[in-house]
């Protein structure tokens, strides 16, 4: 069994999306990031850096006690490393499903976040900001457009932890102000992935979750948006 402590977030559906596919049995523990459950002692005592999602294994390869594992690209590298399945096990194909998992990790997610921060939820209007980031996710969809060339998956024909990162951060292209339209390759992958049964009871799940939460009102954006270093010395363990 597998406890996911997760929110309905992107990097949150990256990790039911394995789960889903895997059939791996696991457990949905919510954490409500507008309302500080991120800083709860038990969360941070499995992610540090108070942030979904993060997973505890109560079966780990090595057999020894429960693991925590932490960061959404490193979960997903360790559970297709656990189950043998979405990632190569020759060195070139490994290699270039790591590549785009870690451009996923460095490149698309932070951009659409912020692209999706100014856009939505800055308290005031940046344009210049705006701008950036919209064309920066825009320049990222072209780059998925033209890796899929060719191509059914970004790794070639088989389906892995690289198209399960960076789908969820392409999902929200309407509020990035993005059109798949532009990108051909780019629509046929997305909605190739979104009729997947696995992708579609992965979102289930987050519906479930999401019809349950609060919005997020000005407290969960100060929550969400107003931390810094001394959120991370208060909650020392300890302190």
């Amino acid at each position: 069994m597998i406890d996911l402590y997760y929110w309905p977030t992107p990097n949150g559906h990256k990790i039911t999306l394995f789960l889903e596919e895997a059939g791996l049995p696991y457990r949905l523990v919510p954490v409500d990031i507008g309302r500080g459950a991120q800083f709860d002692p038990a969360f941070l005592a499995v992610s540090p850096n108070n942030r979904i999602p993060a997973i505890v294994d109560h079966d780990p390869p090595d057999g020894g006690p429960p693991l925590s594992v932490f960061e959404s690209g490193a979960i997903l590298l360790y559970l297709a490393e656990k189950t043998g399945r979405f990632l190569p096990a020759d060195l070139r194909g490994r290699k270039t499903v790591l590549e785009w998992l870690f451009w996923q990790v460095g490149g698309l997610g932070p951009m659409a976040g912020q692209a999706h921060h100014f856009l939505d939820y800055a308290p005031e209007r940046v344009p210049y900001a705006t701008e950036r980031y919209v064309r920066e996710v825009s320049r990222l969809h072209a780059v998925l457009d033209r890796r899929l060339e060719g191509r059914r998956f970004l790794a070639g024909e088989a389906y892995t932890i690289a198209d399960m990162a960076c789908y969820p951060w392409v999902v929200p292209w309407k509020r990035q102000r993005q059109r798949l339209d532009d990108h051909p390759n780019l629509r046929r992958w997305f909605e190739e992935i979104r009729a997947r049964p696995a992708t579609q009871r992965a979102y289930a799940r987050a519906a479930e979750i999401r019809e349950a939460a609060r919005g997020l009102d000005e407290e969960a954006k100060r929550i969400l948006f107003g931390q810094g270093a001394e959120v991370v010395r208060r909650d020392r363990p300890g302190s």
